[in-house]
């Protein structure tokens, strides 16, 4: 159950049991006022009565009875004992309030009839049944809006939060000020987080960005220095290491502009079979290209269709340059973590690139969250730096495509690229006519 069906069940039930304390009180004080008013008139009535018997010994005219038939058994008893009271029965008769005491060897009594007084408390309770019902049904609607409001304000919060963690640092809640009000307290409790959570990390990759571009200026003499040194084993190790940290300066400089939004991209439609040639080629590593055709696609997994396929199929809108680089990096991952053969496939669509490897597969955390940076997974699938699969998905989002990773059903990590429909050109106006 939601909060704010809660909320109306809460309201429901307060309503509810205020109307019925309400109308047990009610009936409780009435009926004791009527039962009071019938006990005094029961006694003056009875008082009378008494004063006529001992004056003329009879009781005619005065309202009351000599050992009436109907006396409660218990009334009858007090008297017996020299006593007089009152009691209220409801009897075949109806209700009624009776009076006796003794009178010489007799049973001097007086029965007032309630039934009319009776009548009245069960109408008054009908009423108060009745305004509870209209009270609720009043209230109700009041406390559905108000829980309404509540549970929206509260799914908003949620909502920016989940945006939030997301990526989306701008989100905000922005509540109205209210004194008091423990929402808007949360929401703007939020808000403060978000803010300081950007600013924090605006911060870092500041410093991120600031650190790769002051490296650039001594590696750029790293690398001169490297270039002349003497032939030799040490030589080749050194311009080895000076080559990877140039890549992680330049790595990084890159997801610096991702972060900071910085990348644009420049569409065009583009074949995609010779842009995956070249992506494989810059990275000097080996990848079977292949295509499923429509007509190919009972063919068994791993059934190379030729790659004139790919470099006669049909165009795609990406930017050319983004593509190479995330095809790059796949490959690359491929090879680092995974095992050979690789294979980069495009399906049947034309739009959708598949890279796969036959190593352990993607961890199980690479899945749940996505690539992270500076984290590479379980031990098995090898050291590195984490940025290739990072700079895949930020290049992905800026030309519009998606890229998901999982695992083969039969070993190996699998990172699907799906790049985004050419959009619909406007038409073009057709001419009018030439007036002469």
């Amino acid at each position: 159950m939601t909060l704010r069906w809660r909320i109306v069940a809460l309201v429901a039930a307060a309503t509810c049991a205020a109307a019925a304390a309400v109308g047990v009180l009610v009936h409780h004080a009435s009926r004791e006022r009527e039962l009071s008013q019938a006990r005094d008139g029961a006694r003056t009535t009875l008082d009378r009565a008494a004063v006529s018997y001992a004056r003329t010994g009879g009781v005619q005219g005065s309202g009351a009875v000599l050992d009436a038939p109907g006396l409660p058994g218990d009334l009858r008893r007090l008297v017996e004992k020299g006593h007089q009271g009152t009691e209220f029965t409801t009897g075949p008769g109806g209700p009624a309030m009776w009076a006796a005491r003794p009178a010489d060897d007799q049973v001097l009594s007086v029965r007032l009839d309630m039934s009319t007084a009776m009548r009245d408390i069960g109408a008054l309770d009908t009423n108060i049944i009745l305004a509870g019902l209209m009270t609720t049904a009043v209230v109700l609607p009041l406390g559905v809006l108000t829980a309404e409001r509540m549970s929206r304000r509260l799914r908003l919060a949620a909502a920016t939060a989940r945006r939030i963690a997301a990526g989306d640092l701008d989100a905000r809640i922005s509540p109205a000020t209210r004194p008091h009000d423990e929402i808007a307290e949360i929401s703007g409790a939020v808000d403060s987080m978000a803010a300081a959570l950007q600013e924090r990390l605006l911060d870092e990759q500041r410093f991120t960005a600031d650190v790769a571009h002051e490296l650039r200026t001594p590696l750029m003499g790293l690398v001169t220095a490297a270039e002349l040194l003497p032939p030799g084993e040490a030589a080749g190790y050194v311009r080895d290491r000076v080559r990877v940290l140039s890549t992680l300066v330049e790595d990084l400089l890159e997801i610096s502009r991702l972060d900071a939004g910085a990348e644009e991209a420049d569409l065009s439609p583009c074949p995609l079979g010779p842009v995956l040639e070249e992506a494989i080629a810059g990275t000097g590593l080996s990848a079977r290209l292949r295509t499923v055709a429509a007509e190919d696609t009972g063919r068994q997994d791993g059934e190379d269709t030729g790659r004139q396929d790919v470099a006669d199929g049909p165009k795609v809108w990406t930017d050319p340059r983004r593509l190479t680089r995330i095809v790059a990096n796949l490959v690359v991952n491929a090879h680092r973590h995974g095992r050979e053969p690789v294979e980069v496939t495009v399906a049947a669509d034309g739009r959708t690139v598949t890279v796969r490897d036959h190593g352990t597969g993607f961890p199980d955390d690479l899945l749940e969250k996505g690539p992270q940076r500076f984290r590479t997974g379980v031990r098995e699938r090898g050291r590195g730096h984490g940025l290739g699969l990072t700079i895949a998905a930020g290049q992905a989002q800026v030309i519009g495509a998606t890229l998901e990773f999982g695992n083969a059903p039969d070993g190996g990590a699998v990172a699907t690229l799906r790049l985004p429909e050419r959009p619909e050109q406007p038409a073009s106006p057709e001419p009018g006519p030439i007036h002469g």
